[in-house]
């Protein structure tokens, strides 16, 4: 067995990297969870009145949509600001 020879990750390429999971990870619970309302609405038979139980489950699930939407866009917003590069060195 032939060892296969890696190179190191500059601290942009991990930082690019830990981005791209964390924001995967938030953008597919946030479509799961927003699917998961829609079919709650479209095809499950609800009664004429809302249950306490109910009305308890949709204010959870709207502010867990709310943070997970506001920490996506924070995310997002947030990817635009680079790390400083030092500066060259001098001839």
């Amino acid at each position: 067995m032939a060892a296969v020879a890696r190179q190191k990750y500059t601290n942009e390429e991990i930082k690019a990297r830990l981005v791209f999971m964390v924001g995967l990870g938030l953008t597919c619970s946030f479509l799961f969870s927003v699917m998961a309302i829609l079919y709650g609405l479209l095809f499950v038979v609800q009664p004429m009145e809302q249950a306490p139980n109910d009305s308890a489950g949709w204010s959870v699930l709207s502010s867990m949509l709310l943070t997970l939407s506001g920490g996506l866009i924070g995310l997002l917003a947030g990817n635009g600001l680079k790390d400083k590069q030092p500066p060259p060195p001098a001839p």
